[in-house]
């Protein structure tokens, strides 16, 4: 009798929801609007190509987004005429449009983007999200993203979802009732997924460097990758491993079946894995579906500093475009064009940093798929600067580990040659003679 009533109750639910079609959904949408998109695995592209659809009769219309997935219609054209790109991250798919002049990018930590919607500098019109359907108490889940989505929905005006089965529904915070949102759109369909990247032959031997530092009961932040992959792989030895991130893939998987991922030595969230949203295979959505073991939290929170440094041994292992003889990191630009983003580079290399035993890791092949070298003797010009000298610790290639904290700007440049290809150290060195003089050859680093 408890399971026929509880059915019945939850099929008035979802009856409450009021389902519409993709194209009355978008219709609330006017000219002059400010638009949020949920991203990542839980990008709503059918509600996003609907919209797409009015763009005769939309004009100035504003996006703001993190990093989607998809086709990104509206960066393309015709409608990029109706839509303007405003990204705090730069994936491939809108990566030519912030570079032109439809669409840009804002500099801005992952821990901050909370505030430019919670502090009205960017106020949202409308918010674009996809949920599992609500269960028997009215909540839908916000499944793998909440990240910056759970404060956009706090402050839009009006909420579109897209409400898929196919969502999991995650613990954590990422949770929505339907009495916030102002049109519903049913579909089935599978959520976006990716393959395992296998590392290659380079990312493997970085891999086993970076292992190398990581000690038993440490809390891990690595992002998704082969680099990740082949770091991830190399720890099946190891013990009483957490996990705090801003985000994960399948790699965990194999490390939390064995045991090695226990979470037991955490501070904060002690047995859990805590991220703000993940992508990868249906295997590992399957994973979380209803999984109390990972909490999903917004970017404010996994990517505070002050909650990453109270975790022990916090290693943080982040990637780099280049890095200066003196150890300035560009992570986010090739010269003047936009890459990526800032992202939580710098959350996490400061909170490994103040953590106990933390160590904050950059790690990266030495030199790009053309054979060029990402150990530099300056940042191309304009470059932005991600992550700054004074906050480089360990930095690590193929070629080894060298850590750069207390060191000089001349100890920094022989360590980091130390590392570099072997095809580029000699022009590495005589650029370093050159800026720094015959102290460079005075002393082995």
């Amino acid at each position: 009798m408890a399971v026929r009533e509880n059915k019945a109750i939850q099929k008035t639910i979802i009856d409450m929801l009021h389902y519409t079609t993709a194209e009355e959904a978008v219709s609330l949408v006017r000219s002059g609007s400010r638009l949020f998109f949920q991203g990542a695995a839980m990008t709503p592209n059918n509600l996003i190509d609907a919209l797409c659809q009015r763009y005769e009769e939309l004009e100035n219309i504003e996006i703001v987004q993190m990093h989607t997935e998809g086709q990104a219609l509206y960066t393309q054209q015709p409608y990029c005429q109706s839509f303007r790109l405003n990204s705090f991250f730069v994936g491939g798919n809108v990566r030519s449009a912030v570079n032109s002049t439809y669409g840009d990018y804002i500099p801005v930590f992952l821990s901050e983007i909370h505030l430019l919607f919670r502090k009205n500098h960017l106020p949202l019109d409308v918010a674009f999200i996809q949920v599992s359907p609500p269960d028997r108490h009215g909540y839908c889940s916000l499944g793998t993203s909440v990240d910056i989505t759970l404060p956009a929905i706090t402050a839009a005006h009006t909420v579109i979802a897209q409400v898929n089965p196919n969502v999991p529904r995650t613990h954590g915070d990422g949770i929505i009732h339907i009495n916030r949102i102002d049109a519903a759109v049913f579909v089935d369909e599978p959520i976006y997924s990716t393959g395992i990247t296998e590392p290659t032959a380079v990312e493997k031997k970085i891999g086993y460097h970076v292992a190398g530092l990581v000690e038993d009961g440490a809390t891990l932040q690595m992002g998704i990758g082969g680099i990740p992959n082949g770091v991830l792989s190399q720890l099946g030895n190891h013990k009483r491993l957490g996990v705090h991130t801003e985000m994960f893939s399948d790699g965990i998987l194999p490390l939390v079946e064995q045991g090695v991922i226990t979470g037991e030595e955490k501070a904060i969230k002690k047995g859990k894995l805590v991220t703000c949203f993940a992508v990868g295979s249906p295997e590992l959505y399957r994973f979380l579906d209803d999984n109390p073991s990972v909490h999903f939290k917004e970017t404010a929170y996994t990517n505070d500093t002050a909650i990453i440094r109270r975790n022990p041994k916090v290693t943080a292992i982040n990637s780099a475009i280049e890095i200066d003889l003196t150890g300035q990191i560009c992570a986010d630009s090739i010269g003047p064009r936009q890459y990526s983003g800032v992202g939580g580079q710098m959350d996490f290399i400061r909170g490994a940093s103040l953590s106990e035993g933390g160590k904050a890791i950059i790690a990266f092949p030495s030199v790009t798929n053309k054979g060029i070298s990402k150990i530099v003797p300056f940042l191309k010009q304009g470059a932005g600067v991600t992550t700054t000298r004074a906050h480089v610790h360990y930095v690590a290639t193929e070629y080894g580990v060298v850590d750069l904290f207390g060191k000089n700007l001349k100890e920094r440049a022989r360590t980091l040659i130390s590392i570099a290809h072997p095809d580029h150290r000699e022009s590495l060195e005589k650029a370093a003679f050159e800026r720094f003089g015959s102290s460079m050859i005075s002393r082995s680093s």
